[in-house]
């Protein structure tokens, strides 16, 4: 699941002071943002801070959103208290404070919902930026196989998003910047190339070589297709009121493809990495 744009217009409706984002100065915010996901809002953007926070918003993933909402959330709560907490006499006392109450409601069942619906997936996205690691992929496969039955439209969204976290992993501990326009077809590329397992690198000289090559060939089509398969059926896209989701078997084929993915480019990086042959 993810915050509707109903949800997330409602958050907005609490942060925004006429154009600034609660009480933060700039770099407050961008210093509270920062140590929540690692994004830099005003220094990013260079908007006015509403502005700013807003056009993060609309570059982050499912997960990261909910954490980042969760963390200001949290500091509304503490520092607004006042704007829709009940009066002594056991009502509110004003229509402003009424529609702030029903506001943070709103916010606080979303948020609730969300932080249910990714229990199978609750790692920090810290995961995205280096902390990928083996026994968090046996986790994240051992609830893809179980979130394919339960549930194959979010199945699908995470299938993608497992295969994202391990390139960027991958790519990061190489130094090898990942561009924010990147899609998971490039990302995927770019881990194959720094790899030296992209077709291009497999040598003439091996007789298995025009084999390997249309393996390599088969994996890039798969993540297109996994791809095409979030965009249009998975999780991370809103969907229209007479939104079909797709059976079961679709779900178990992009979670298995998207395994077969993770698996074959982590278990390549740790090869290389145990045996000296990582490119410097």
């Amino acid at each position: 699941m993810a915050l509707s744009p109903l949800e997330i217009s409602t958050f907005y409706q609490l942060l925004d002071r006429g154009g600034s984002v609660l009480d933060f100065t700039r770099g407050a915010l961008d210093d509270f943002v920062g140590a929540t996901i690692g994004e830099t809002p005003c220094e990013t953007y260079q908007l006015p801070m509403m502005k700013s926070l807003r056009a993060c918003v609309k570059d982050l993933d499912d997960e990261r959103l909910f954490k980042l909402f969760s963390a200001l959330f949290e500091y509304y709560e503490q520092h607004y208290k006042s704007e829709y907490a009940a009066s002594p006499a056991g009502y509110r006392d004003i229509s402003y404070r009424r529609e702030r109450a029903d506001q943070v409601e709103l916010c606080k069942k979303a948020l609730t919902r969300e932080h249910s619906g990714l229990n199978p997936f609750a790692q920090s996205s810290e995961c995205l930026k280096g902390q990928f690691s083996s026994e968090y992929m046996s986790q994240q496969i051992d609830a893809l196989n179980t979130l394919r039955n339960e549930n194959p439209t979010d199945a699908i969204g995470k299938a993608k998003e497992l295969v994202e976290s391990c390139c960027k992993t991958i790519l990061k501990e190489l130094g090898v910047i990942v561009q924010t326009s990147w899609g998971m077809s490039e990302l995927v590329k770019a881990t194959m190339k720094v790899l030296n397992i992209a077709t291009e690198s497999v040598s003439d000289n091996l007789p298995e070589a025009e084999t390997v090559r249309k393996i390599l060939g088969s994996l890039s089509g798969l993540v297109g297709g996994i791809a095409e398969f979030r965009n249009h059926w998975g999780s991370g896209h809103g969907k229209a009121a007479d939104f079909e989701p797709l059976f079961r078997r679709h779900a178990n084929l992009a979670v298995g493809s998207s395994i077969t993915i993770t698996e074959y480019l982590w278990n390549t990086y740790l090869w290389r990495k145990e045996t000296g042959k990582l490119a410097s």
